[in-house]
């Protein structure tokens, strides 16, 4: 009898001490498995085309790039709140003269990829085979109880291709 008031007690007690912590809602947003290129201002005016190649984890994609005008958040500030706090705030998007592209993969992970950028400049002559490997940048935005992001991003410059930073 002992034992099963013992027991009883104990599996009260797991599920007071299970309902009292506070429950941590995560977004429910999905991360698309991509690899994000930006062709570095300096060289983007003569670069026409770039041709993405990644592989991790045995699988491979590949394709050419739609290139569009990158850009950057420029902050418009904000107006002052009914309370003293802020308002309203804004921010406008501004061209940087870089070129951003992505390859859309099947899965991505924090495992070791590897990307080759190959392409044509604005005369039509063939771009320089370039090859980065490196590992996926992981984050946690909402905590690590909602999961992970993995970034893979690169930059093409005149000197190569590089793991963004």
């Amino acid at each position: 009898m002992r034992k099963l008031a013992a027991a009883a007690a104990l599996a009260l007690t797991a599920v007071l001490a299970t309902s009292c912590r506070p429950e941590t809602a995560c977004p429910a947003i999905g991360q698309a498995p991509v690899v994000s290129l930006t062709v570095d201002r300096a060289y983007a005016p003569s670069v026409k085309t770039v041709h993405l190649k990644a592989c991790q984890d045995g699988r491979c994609a590949e394709a050419d790039l739609a290139l569009v005008p990158g850009s950057i958040a420029v902050d418009q500030g904000c107006e002052p709140g009914s309370s003293g706090g802020d308002g309203v705030c804004s921010a406008t998007s501004s061209p940087n003269g870089t070129l951003t592209g992505m390859l859309m993969m099947e899965a991505l992970t924090a495992n070791r990829i590897e990307v080759t950028a190959t392409g044509t400049d604005t005369a039509g002559h063939p771009l320089p085979a370039r090859t980065a490997a490196f590992i996926p940048r992981v984050a946690h935005p909402f905590g690590e109880q909602c999961g992970s992001f993995v970034t893979a991003w690169v930059v093409l410059d005149a000197a190569g291709l590089r793991q963004a930073p």
